[in-house]
């Protein structure tokens, strides 16, 4: 059984029985919070259970290494609709220790596009039509320095309003450890945090 299949055959059950009512909430999260974290297989119960945090309490976003790597880019976008259409008042960058998009190699990446049939006209095409496909496949060495640079793209965007606070974390991927790296605490109005 494919693995289509085997989830159709379960959520043909889940429907039938009802589970689904256990998770029912509206689309503004309770928490105001919105969390771009990394898309590793690790972090799908574990980051969650790690921050105490519940169906509907925020928005999740998760992308390879949890980088924005444009300012124009579908994160971002994602991110600031969080904060003007659902209410977001906070944004964590939580990455993790591990990640497989430290060190990701273009040169590397771009042998195993071959392996797997892609043709080397059409990576020559990409790189003619001025895309920049090593920078583009290209990993970080260090991950809190990563979080740093990807809070500060979302910090200085220039449609981010200055009262939402962006926080960067590090956590373990096994234990859910969290390591603060940038607290971007807001002080309100009246000079408090």
């Amino acid at each position: 059984m494919s693995e289509l299949s085997s989830i159709l055959s379960h959520n043909e059950q889940f429907v039938e029985t009802g589970e689904y009512a256990k998770y029912f909430t509206d689309k503004f999260p309770g928490r105001g919070l919105a969390i771009l974290s990394c898309m590793d297989t690790r972090m799908v119960e574990l980051l969650p259970a790690a921050l105490g945090l519940k169906n509907g309490d925020v928005k999740l976003i998760k992308n390879a290494g949890a980088v924005v790597t444009h300012p124009w880019g579908s994160v971002m976008r994602s991110l600031l609709v969080s904060v003007f259409e659902l209410k977001v008042k906070e944004i964590m960058v939580i990455a993790h220790h591990d990640c497989g998009m430290r060190g990701l190699n273009a040169e590397q990446f771009l042998e195993k596009t071959h392996e797997k049939g892609i043709p080397d006209d059409r990576i020559e095409t990409l790189r003619n039509a001025g895309i920049d496909l090593d920078g583009w496949l290209t990993g970080f060495d260090n991950v809190e320095d990563s979080v740093r640079h990807t809070v500060g793209l979302i910090r200085r965007h220039p449609l981010m309003p200055a009262n939402v606070a962006v926080h960067g974390l590090v956590i373990h991927p096994t234990t859910g450890k969290l390591n603060l790296i940038v607290d971007g605490t807001v002080p309100d109005s009246d000079g408090h945090e």
